[in-house]
């Protein structure tokens, strides 16, 4: 018969042995705006000013088709979603430019805006993609087959009026997806079979255009996404709704498709801090996460930041972003809430290395950025003329190239010295 001595060491190895296992399982790869959705990707060496005529092109493709996702980057490769057609195709590159493999994975959006509107995850092997009807495929990387798929019920939800769009989230053995509707506001599913796990109705919202960002504390894991006309925080293991933060500069009664639910930009969390930019809503925000995560007190909000789907980045006592009607470049201090500067150079998609910005406006043109304590100062700039459609899609950066989507087109540029 065993001691208690023995008894109690055996009890403790085994939690550690759970907790190892559950340490080790596959963490997130590769995702929408970088490893944990900042839109920072620290690259070491990479110029501080271009020729006149913007960085070597490297190569380009044009085998992407229609769209605004971004590309994401894993061992070498690069994976983009885009619509041929009226079907949605997962694409798979080599660094050299060359299109190694292709699967369709369903309907893609044609309406307003047509084109693939996501970013792929990848984890421990497995890709998780959408369509803008609002249906979510898991692709196995080795074979590039389907292995699962959760399809949009037709007259299940309403859809947003710019079709569903949201890079999908996944934590330990869940991937998130934000359907939206009374019964299926946000659903987890086992990321390798598909079951479903929760649901949570959240505000019995549609779904606001957004990729949700996942929130670690000792105590609690959160889910953090935009519905419609709220910010929602949900326990990620059971699904209950924690909170809301409601976007109340449209009144409920004159709340319709297209007005006042666009909330594209995925949060900033740091240091107990929720930082979020709905420009379409309440505009800038600060929040403050309580210490179990159930809780939430706002800081300070700005109505005059409207910042729609641009993304921001967070740069010291800073919050840089783009400013819809300003058009320009603004800075916001973390403290007050408070515009700092403004840099007039267009509307558009914002991310960072890590020292520099890179902003790429809807005019087509790509913006090296030097951020300082007097305001950021525009460096060099080049115009990006390939493709077709709108200038929307965010910028990547991977192993000193950068990654620019218009449209149909692809484009890579050596950025390191």
């Amino acid at each position: 018969m065993l001691s208690p001595l023995i008894r109690v060491r055996i009890t403790l190895t085994a939690i550690l042995l759970i907790g190892s296992v559950y340490q080790a399982q596959p963490q997130v790869q590769a995702q929408w705006r970088g490893n944990d959705r900042r839109g920072v990707y620290p690259e070491q060496q990479t110029l501080e000013e271009w020729p006149a005529t913007g960085p070597e092109l490297l190569w380009s493709s044009s085998e992407i088709g229609s769209g605004y996702g971004s590309p994401v980057c894993l061992d070498g490769k690069l994976y983009i979603c885009g619509a041929l057609g009226e079907n949605a195709w997962l694409f798979e590159f080599d660094r050299q430019g060359k299109l190694l493999r292709k699967v369709s994975f369903g309907k893609e959006w044609v309406v307003n805006y047509p084109g693939s509107r996501m970013s792929p995850t990848i984890a421990g092997g497995l890709i998780y993609v959408s369509t803008g009807q609002g249906d979510l495929v898991c692709i196995d990387l080795d074979t590039f087959k389907e292995k699962w798929r959760l399809d949009n019920r037709p007259g299940s939800q309403i859809m947003p009026l710019y079709g569903h769009s949201e890079s999908p989230a996944v934590d330990g053995d869940l991937v998130f997806f934000t359907p939206g509707g009374k019964d299926t506001g946000v659903v987890a599913l086992n990321r390798f079979t598909g079951k479903h796990v929760w649901g949570c109705p959240g505000d019995g919202e549609r779904q606001g255009y957004n990729s949700p960002l996942i929130i670690r504390l000792p105590s609690r894991t959160i889910l953090v996404t935009f519905s419609a006309y709220s910010l929602l925080g949900i326990d990620a293991k059971t699904g209950k709704l924690l909170w809301t933060h409601p976007q109340d500069n449209i009144p409920p009664a004159e709340r319709k498709l297209g007005n006042g639910d666009t909330h594209s930009n995925t949060i900033w969390y740091e240091n107990g801090a929720i930082f979020y930019l709905a420009g379409d809503g309440n505009g800038a925000v600060r929040l403050i996460l309580g210490p179990d995560g159930a809780s939430i007190r706002q800081v300070w909000r700005n109505p005059t930041v409207d910042n729609y789907m641009s993304g921001f980045i967070k740069q010291g006592n800073l919050i840089y972003t783009g400013s819809d009607s300003r058009k320009a470049l603004i800075s916001v201090d973390i403290t007050t809430g408070e515009v700092k500067s403004v840099l007039k150079c267009g509307i558009g998609a914002l991310i960072s290395d890590g020292r520099m910005l890179y902003y790429y406006t809807h005019r087509g043109e790509v913006n090296l950025i030097r951020p300082s304590s007097t305001g950021p100062e525009l460096v060099s700039m080049f115009k990006a003329t390939m493709g077709k459609q709108e200038h929307f899609a965010h910028p990547v950066i991977d192993r000193g190239v950068l990654y620019i989507r218009h449209g149909n087109a692809l484009m890579a540029y050596q950025i390191r010295q």
